[in-house]
């Protein structure tokens, strides 16, 4: 009996956690394919995504932003503003793999603004170190600090550490 989209989303999430990216890859891959079918745009939209990851993780960024590419757009449909800044953040960081850092700064500055519209402050402060890290390799340090303090100030539950960077980069700045 053929497997269904949910046990193939599944095997995925098991695969990923695993460290099997590729095989993880292939059932997100199976389980979008599936939604698809099922006129479910949303959860396969959700497995293209986690498609993404896994293709990210196993070193193949090209495909890793076909795999994400246009699901932003699903996901606006919807008005799920978290997911679309998830979509868009997993093509910035196939478009950093890449080294394309202009395109990937765009896509991340948009993740960013929408995690924050969506109350995510804790991915909308990674997302901001992403640019901050491609800054640091562009060589624009200044820039890079300033989105680091920016990164700093969304945490919604700042560490000791952070608190701390975020008062030494005041300081500095």
């Amino acid at each position: 009996m053929p497997k269904e989209a949910h046990e193939y989303q599944a095997d995925g999430k098991r695969d990923f956690t695993a460290g099997r990216y590729a095989e993880a890859a292939e059932a997100f891959r199976q389980a979008s394919r599936l939604f698809t079918l099922g006129r479910s745009g949303l959860l396969a939209a959700e497995m293209d995504n986690n498609l993404s990851v896994a293709l990210l993780k196993n070193k193949q960024p090209r495909e890793a932003l076909e795999a994400a590419r246009g699901t932003e757009l699903v996901f606006a449909s919807a008005g799920d503003k978290a997911r679309q800044a998830m979509a868009l953040g997993n093509q910035g960081a196939a478009l950093e793999d890449l080294k394309k850092y202009a395109e990937a700064i765009a896509l991340y500055e948009q993740a960013a603004r929408f995690f924050g519209e969506s109350g995510q402050g804790d991915m909308q402060s990674l997302t901001l170190k992403s640019i901050a890290g491609i800054r640091l390799k562009q060589g624009q340090f200044n820039t890079a600090g300033i989105e680091m303090l920016g990164s700093l100030g969304a945490a919604q539950n700042p560490s000791p550490l952070q608190r701390f960077t975020r008062f030494l980069l005041r300081f500095i700045s």
